[in-house]
């Protein structure tokens, strides 16, 4: 019985002090000691706090609580549309910062904005415009207000004698109204009806359509690279010197002949 006391003993300490080595070598990096690459929390890792930046858009249809899905077309504008398979309502949102997405029209390559007097349009380069607040609304659907555009208002008067005003800040949110219009953002509410949207999964006309779109520009990507290589065959080509025939006929002519009077031919 002794015996066995000890050998559960000495197993005991032994798995004990295996559990300990393992536990003190995964711990995240403290001080100067050697981080370990799997609790590096960083945007470029998995499973790190910051996950979601720099990862890959997300391909969805924003409906409107009007019934209308937002559409972004080539030529800048922007508006609801009713039809359930339009091309220009799906669209790539993508997390620019914590809270903060940019939403992209995959058919025409421009980018959801709104400027300083509260217009939406589409952008063909992103910028600052281009960037909205994503939040999530109490009834389940998304509110998307400007970043950088918004209206400071007086909500009163605090402190004695009243001589301090409070400002409240007003955001300007993305809007479609039951025309399928978009609204101008000082114009809008958190609570109204056409501020809020439903992020939609794509269906299978959707899918269809967008692998259709990128067989087209992969086909197009590899027209250009083959006109590309055939016009730096063209240029090396005229940039090599041409050789002369005399030269060559010369010394395809072999030795020269000497004559009866003593010159070589």
């Amino acid at each position: 019985m002794l015996i066995i006391q000890l050998v559960v003993l000495l197993s005991v300490l032994l798995f004990g002090g295996a559990q300990g080595s393992v536990g003190s070598k995964a711990q995240p990096c403290a001080g100067r000691q050697p981080c370990d690459p799997r609790h590096r929390r960083d945007a470029g890792g998995r499973g790190g706090v910051y996950e979601h930046l720099g990862g890959a858009p997300r391909r969805r249809k924003l409906y409107c609580a009007t019934k209308y899905h937002l559409q972004i077309h080539p030529n800048g504008k922007v508006d609801g549309s009713l039809e359930e398979d339009n091309p220009l309502s799906i669209l790539e949102i993508t997390a620019v910062d914590v809270g903060v997405v940019a939403i992209k029209g995959l058919f025409s390559g421009r980018y959801l904005a709104m400027n300083d007097k509260g217009r939406l349009y589409a952008s063909e380069v992103f910028n600052e415009e281009c960037e909205f607040l994503e939040r999530i609304h109490e009834l389940g659907y998304n509110t998307y207000a400007s970043r950088h555009h918004s209206t400071t208002q007086h909500s009163g008067s605090i402190g004695r004698g009243h001589k301090h005003r409070a400002f409240v800040k007003k955001q300007w949110y993305v809007s479609i109204n039951g025309k399928g219009r978009p609204r101008r953002g000082f114009k809008t509410k958190s609570t109204d009806k056409a501020s809020l949207f439903l992020p939609r999964v794509l269906g299978n006309k959707d899918h269809e359509m967008v692998s259709r779109l990128l067989e087209s520009r992969q086909d197009e990507t590899n027209h250009q690279r083959s006109r590309m290589g055939r016009t730096e065959r063209r240029s090396r080509r005229h940039k090599e010197p041409k050789r002369h025939g005399r030269r060559g006929n010369r010394c395809k002519s072999g030795h020269k002949k000497e004559t009866s009077d003593g010159r070589l031919e």
